[in-house]
């Protein structure tokens, strides 16, 4: 018996799941084969399932990843040379 403490999983179809995210059912069926959604086959016919918290949790990851690349193109055009000026050149 599970305990009663520990709520249940949900599960969302493909097409709830794409509206959420605001993309095509079909990337949501290739997010969960690249492992990047929480998926399974439930029910019979078989049919595609997501967990709900795999959605919260590839949002954070994707929000994760843009501030990264934001950082990374600030760090990238400081170092543009018109920042900096003219290269330096010591006598010897």
């Amino acid at each position: 018996m599970p305990d009663a403490s520990t709520p249940a999983l949900r599960y969302l179809a493909p097409a709830q799941v794409a509206e959420l995210l605001g993309v095509r059912v079909d990337e949501v069926v290739a997010l969960i084969l690249e492992g990047r959604l929480r998926g399974a086959r439930l029910g019979l016919p078989a049919a595609w399932r997501v967990e709900e918290p795999s959605i919260a949790e590839y949002l954070a990851e994707q929000a994760e990843e843009a501030r990264r690349m934001a950082l990374w193109r600030q760090a990238d055009a400081a170092s543009f040379p018109e920042l900096w000026g003219p290269p330096v050149r010591l006598s010897d």
